[in-house]
């Protein structure tokens, strides 16, 4: 079996030799070569020939959002995972990152000068991401897709079966949306095209550390002309606003008087992710009942399926996006295969489709 290889790029001697330990126990992971920088990275490119380049942020010299533009430029077909910071100043850089092309990133372990923490830390963060993205490449070229990925996704029918919708006029109260990897770049595609108007609230939840869900919110606002706030506790939900749930929190709707208001707790990670999905759409189905349209997009593992089970015996209408515009199609591949959306959306018509079922019953909505 093909071993998949992995440059490191970090300045640090300690975060390379965490990386290089956590890589070496692994019979489908090798590291091809290291590099203190983007400059000598690229130079080492021709001659290791990796399949995936994992990359500090912040370096000096050549950084890592300089490497990832060279990179996408020299070689667009080898993915890239970020290994940033939670600074304000690394979580910005990471955001225009992902805009150039790198693929996921994950946060450094605040403990790296303890090792078997760190490296305990990475294996659970970093391990299935490479993983998934490799199986992605490999597909896409037409290889064989020989590694294992995350091992609660079984390989997909090419046509899995969609749920067929009922007849008539269905009304939509709210919108909640979950999604993960290739997340930042999905939502600027889809989220700047709804209106100040939309007659509905939207929820979303995107697997984000802190310090990065209000650094999105911040530039989904500026980018179109629906405000996007990190959700407050307490803050009461109206038309014509997003939310997204804030790292480390899980985001819910409870009844607050004759208010619906967003509820944030750290009860226990559910799919190992807080914010988690499901919290969220177990949560909507309690407030509208089946009045809820329900969006799962790129991601990794399968958050959302068990909140998607939920509310589609209510009556809830749902939709995934397909696996050809998802970076990775774990979590829409998920509720896929168990036969919950009504349709599979390439993440260009995401957001008319999203519009066209909200103004469903509505003649004085224009989107």
């Amino acid at each position: 079996m093909a071993r998949t290889r992995i440059l490191v790029v970090d300045d640090s001697v300690v975060a390379r030799k965490i990386i290089t330990e956590a890589l070496a126990g692994e019979a489908d992971l090798e590291l091809a070569g290291t590099a203190p920088d983007g400059r000598l990275a690229l130079g080492k490119i021709p001659l290791l020939r990796p399949d995936l380049i994992l990359s500090d942020v912040e370096m000096p010299g050549m950084d890592g959002l300089t490497l990832v533009r060279e990179v996408k430029a020299r070689h667009p077909e080898i993915p890239i995972i970020l290994f940033s910071g939670t600074s304000a100043e690394s979580a910005r850089t990471t955001l225009d990152a992902l805009r150039l092309g790198a693929a996921d990133f994950v946060t450094k372990p605040a403990a790296m000068g303890s090792l078997a923490t760190a490296m305990a830390a990475v294996k659970a963060e970093l391990l299935p991401r490479i993983r998934a993205l490799v199986r992605l490449r490999d597909l896409s070229a037409g290889r064989p897709a020989v590694r294992p990925m995350q091992p609660a996704a079984p390989t997909p029918p090419s046509r899995p079966a969609l749920r067929v919708p009922p007849a008539g006029i269905r009304r939509v109260d709210a919108v909640v949306l979950g999604i993960s990897t290739g997340g930042p770049n999905a939502l600027m595609e889809v989220i700047p095209r709804l209106p100040r108007s939309l007659p509905v609230p939207l929820l979303i939840v995107q697997h984000m550390p802190p310090t990065f869900t209000r650094l999105l919110a911040e530039r989904l606002t500026a980018s179109g002309p629906l405000p996007v706030s990190e959700a407050v506790a307490g803050d009461v939900i109206t038309p014509g606003r997003a939310w997204i749930a804030p790292g480390d929190f899980h985001m819910t709707v409870r009844r607050r008087d004759n208010d619906l208001a967003i509820a944030l707790d750290q009860n226990p990670p559910e799919n190992s992710c807080r914010p988690a999905v499901d919290p969220l759409f177990r949560s909507a189905g309690q407030a509208w009942g089946g009045k809820v349209l329900a969006v799962i997009m790129t991601g990794m593992g399968q958050d959302g399926l068990l909140g998607c089970q939920a509310l589609a015996p209510l009556g809830a209408q749902i939709i995934a996006q397909d696996e050809a515009s998802s970076v990775v199609w774990g979590m829409p591949g998920a509720v896929a295969r168990a036969g919950l959306p009504e349709r599979l959306i390439p993440l260009a018509g995401m957001a008319d489709e999203i519009l066209r079922r909200v103004a469903e019953g509505r003649p004085g909505f224009r989107a």
